[in-house]
């Protein structure tokens, strides 16, 4: 798609378009990173001009835009710097691991080369055989990672092992593959050969999360084994995962909601009075978000006045990475955007409309968080928290529901709207930390379930999604879990957007034979 003298307002729309189906995108110039938009912003102003304005917290660049193009999957911008004659590219890539298909290609085949030469070193007595990192999509084998069978007579381990310039999302779903790779073997080795466990080798530093989430695995279905393999040394060291009680966590205070609605009362009243029925959620006692069905597109904030000794309260607009301060000058740019979701963001919208398939799982929460009940009639309805900030070592969690039983047992709710492999990993982390703040008691020292006895029994899950979109591996995952882990999969009616109706559960049953030690 090819664009001449683009408009404020055209190149406002390609940008909304492409960045709200791209919450990872990545803005380089230059080859260099200039803003990764899961955190940055933008908005496009001028008159007889496109001026694109883009800030983070460590940055601020301004560029004129010349022309742009879609291709690929890149958003391509000529731009110019002020004070420049001559345009310069930028580009904009949907996906945060931006490099080109060689260079992966490139840096695997290098880490499949290495990691031979470790394991040949480390471990003399094992034969080393089915090294490769080719993808198999019906089982689930991802090019990404470097698979291979260490075997000594009828024992064997699968190996699965990540290289470090993968995204750190590659390198947190390594132990999702590596189960995934482990339970390929012992269906195919059965009645040959007995597939102890599990050896995973990962980057140096960046673990933390793979550790987390292995020490809650069961210990009788597999020997789990974790490695920090260092690339340069070609060294490796073993990662400790017998001590599940080490999770580097922390919760945030939860935020007194009556007060902050009376706090914000004058721009929550000013958005109702065009969207009656927008969602009001209180992030922080100082700002206050506005969506409609889970899409988020206005904030509410209050900051201090420059020479005053007081706050004042501004709304921001714009959907994903697009903000615009509403003023008189933006008011009918707003009104047009509200109108716009307002006619699509429902039940009956167009399947092919921007704001119709963004966010689709923002979208199902705000109906579950109506009425948990919908999903068990055990559910406390009275206690529902939606997007709990806790925080781990390398990222920043956000629990989709939170809540608690009738009878005060904690209840977390994983959700996805469609088919996602990480189902059932994410819950097993995001138990993990809810039980490390529940045994410290932290949710009562930080206001959640205020009024409520909370029970000391472990949280349950509920995984949650429509009944054709549960990945098949999700099962799979699940049987290697703790036996601590008392789940549910809810799989809820196609058509939720129409109605939450719960189709199917599903409930640990039968775990898998244990190895022999």
């Amino acid at each position: 798609m090819q664009t001449a003298g683009i408009s404020p307002e055209s190149l406002a729309r390609l940008l909304e378009q492409f960045l709200a189906d791209a919450p990872q995108a990545v803005a380089r110039e230059d080859g260099a990173v200039l803003f990764e938009f899961n955190t940055a912003r933008y908005s496009v102003s001028g008159e007889g001009k496109c001026v694109l304005h883009m800030w983070s917290e460590q940055r601020n660049a301004v560029r004129r835009v010349l022309d742009a193009e879609v291709k690929q999957g890149v958003l391509r911008l000529q731009v110019l710097r002020f004070g420049q004659s001559q345009p310069n590219l930028l580009e904009i890539t949907a996906d945060r691991d931006w490099r080109a298909g060689t260079t992966k290609r490139v840096a695997r085949e290098r880490y499949q080369s290495l990691l031979e030469r470790v394991l040949r070193r480390e471990y003399p007595g094992y034969k080393l055989e089915q090294l490769s990192s080719s993808p198999d999509l019906e089982h689930s084998l991802s090019p990404v990672y470097t698979r291979a069978v260490l075997r000594a007579g009828q024992s064997a381990f699968a190996v699965l092992g990540v290289n470090g310039e993968e995204p750190q999302s590659s390198v947190d779903a390594a132990l999702t593959f590596g189960i995934l790779w482990m339970n390929y073997l012992r269906q195919r080795q059965a009645g040959r050969a007995q597939v102890e466990g599990l050896k995973l080798f990962l980057p140096p530093g960046v673990s933390e999360i793979v550790r987390q989430r292995a020490a809650n695995l069961n210990p009788d279905a597999a020997k789990w084994q974790l490695y920090e393999l260092d690339e340069r040394y070609e060294t490796c060291a073993p990662i400790d995962t017998a001590d599940s009680g080490n999770i580097i966590t922390r919760l945030t205070h939860a935020v007194d909601l009556q007060a902050a609605r009376e706090r914000f009362a004058a721009s929550i009243a000013r958005i109702h009075a065009l969207a009656p029925t927008a969602e009001v959620t209180v992030e922080s006692p100082s700002e206050i978000v506005f969506r409609l069905y889970g899409l988020e597109f206005a904030r509410a904030r209050l900051a201090p006045v420059s020479g005053a000794f007081r706050n004042q309260e501004s709304i921001v607009f714009g959907v994903g990475p697009a903000e615009h301060v509403l003023d008189e000058n933006s008011q009918a740019l707003f009104c047009e955007l509200v109108q716009r979701i307002c006619e699509q963001r429902r039940s009956g919208g167009s399947h092919t409309n921007l704001f119709f398939r963004v966010a689709p799982e923002r979208w199902l929460e705000s109906l579950i968080t109506r009425d948990v009940r919908r999903l068990d009639e055990r559910l406390d309805a009275r206690f529902v928290y939606s997007q709990v900030p806790a925080f781990a070592a390398v990222d920043r969690a956000m629990l989709d529901v939170l809540t608690c039983t009738l009878d005060g047992r904690l209840a977390i709710l994983e959700l996805k709207a469609n088919e996602d492999i990480h189902l059932a990993m994410q819950g097993l982390d995001y138990w993990a930390r809810v039980r490390w703040h529940q045994q410290h008691g932290e949710f009562t020292r930080n206001g959640y379930f205020a009024g409520r006895d909370l029970s000391s029994a472990p949280p349950l899950v509920y995984l949650v999604a429509p009944v054709l979109r549960v990945h098949p591996a999700t099962d799979v995952l699940l049987r290697y879990a703790s036996p601590h882990l008392e789940w549910t999969v809810v799989q809820v009616d196609e058509h939720w957007r129409d109605e939450i109706r719960v189709v199917r559960r599903k409930h640990p049953a039968q775990r898998p034979p244990t190895f022999a030690s």
